[in-house]
């Protein structure tokens, strides 16, 4: 059976793909391409208008982009702890970009004289892959339970950066590179971001596997009742996705990365308990409570989340949005956060991060009774790690018990 032969569009959007990784953007003529993918160059007018558009159907075109992101992950993804990930992805994708310095070099130099919609559609592919590689990056470090103040998305991003300038750089100049080759660059770059992203062991300066410490090791830094009650006070009053944000932070203990993949369809009302479904990163559900530290913000039937999707006009999914009623992203969302703990102190004299509302969640259900073993699937996190929690919730509830022997006396 003979192949069916592909269409025009297909041919021309193949053969400008190949053009312009051999001679770059700028030297590849419409009529190379036409001639490349077998039509005259009227064809390519009629079916794209010009080279820009030609250069943005090729950019648009998810199948070649989602292959090549796919291949790099899949190879990196084999990897057992971060730092090999990080590792294999980086030299998977110095390979890939040495396959077509002239495309990487004309597109990143050109970029200023694209039409808008070229720059465009150049952003919205690198974020959609960004967030491709994020989601098996933090699988990586859910095996290893590490701790870190960037999302996945953020350390990609960085990551990502460092090395298209690496090689922008390296393809471009003679001379200027402080590295004997690509794999003392590579350790290096993976060293800074071991060190820089995740929770450093501050005793053991080597960096090693070692060196990296484990979520266990984080200090529990739960906040008061009087705090998480000024914060819903001040939520409430700001509007009405504040008071949900804050509601869902300490009411379910998610994480700022499965906050921001939060949808709609997401959220579930059963008639005695309202769930959220996370898909993010460790799969669960984990129930929104009607009580948090002594106050009731939640029923049956009503809650700060319900009032805030109830009072939505949009379609967007995502259960949060910005001002544009686009998902809202982690810079916007520990914006909401600042505004909202610009006035506020923890015991130790510092602003509340919006870490510690997952800290007080935990010990908070600790206190409440749950068993060690249930908050582990709720949370996500494994049983070492809480074994810090429930040291903090037995040292409140000693606490609490002194207080009331001081009131009988």
């Amino acid at each position: 059976m003979s192949t069916p032969r592909k269409s025009t569009k297909a041919r021309l959007i193949e053969a400008a793909l190949d053009l312009f990784a051999e001679r770059g953007v700028t030297e590849t003529t419409t009529k190379a391409v036409a001639e490349r993918a077998q039509v005259n160059e009227v064809t390519l007018f009629r079916n794209f208008g010009n080279k820009y558009r030609l250069l943005l159907a090729v950019i648009q075109d998810s199948a070649v982009f989602a292959k090549l992101v796919h291949a790099l992950v899949e190879q990196a993804n084999a990897k057992d702890n971060v730092a090999d990930f990080l590792q294999e992805y980086a030299q998977e994708s110095l390979r890939t970009l040495n396959k077509a310095p002239d495309l990487v070099r004309s597109i990143v130099g050109e970029a200023g004289n694209y039409p808008v919609e070229n720059r465009m559609a150049l952003g919205k592919g690198l974020s959609e892959a960004n967030r491709y590689v994020a989601e098996y990056l933090e699988q990586a470090i859910a095996k290893e339970n590490l701790s870190s103040d960037f999302t996945p998305e953020q350390i990609v991003n960085l990551f990502n950066f460092v090395l298209i300038g690496y090689f922008v750089v390296e393809s471009s100049t003679e001379g200027y590179i402080n590295w004997s080759n690509h794999d003392k660059f590579l350790e290096s770059l993976v060293t800074l971001f071991l060190h820089g992203s995740f929770t450093t062991n501050i005793a053991n300066s080597r960096v090693t596997e070692t060196s990296i410490v484990k979520l266990g090791s984080e200090e529990i830094a739960d906040l008061p009742a009087s705090l998480v009650r000024s914060l819903f006070k001040k939520a409430k009053k700001t509007g009405k996705q504040e008071y949900a944000l804050i509601y869902v932070l300490f009411g379910a203990g998610l994480s700022l990365t499965e906050i921001l993949h939060l949808e709609r369809s997401h959220f579930i009302v059963e008639p005695q308990q309202h769930l959220l479904q996370v898909n993010y990163g460790h799969k669960r559900q984990v129930p929104l409570n009607q009580w948090v530290m002594g106050f009731r913000y939640g029923s049956s039937t009503i809650n700060p989340l319900i009032q805030w999707l109830k009072s939505r006009k949009d379609e967007q999914a995502a259960i949060f949005i910005n001002d544009a009623s686009e998902a809202i992203n982690a810079a916007e969302l520990q914006a909401i956060w600042r505004n909202l703990t610009n006035d506020l102190l923890t015991p130790q004299g510092e602003s509340p991060r919006v870490e510690q509302a997952r800290q007080t969640w935990c010990v908070e259900m600790f206190m409440r009774g749950i068993e060690l073993e249930d908050l582990s699937i709720l949370s996500g996190i494994n049983v070492e790690h809480l074994q810090k929690y429930a040291q903090r919730a037995r040292n409140k509830a000693a606490l609490e018990s002194a207080a009331r022997l001081d009131k009988k006396v």
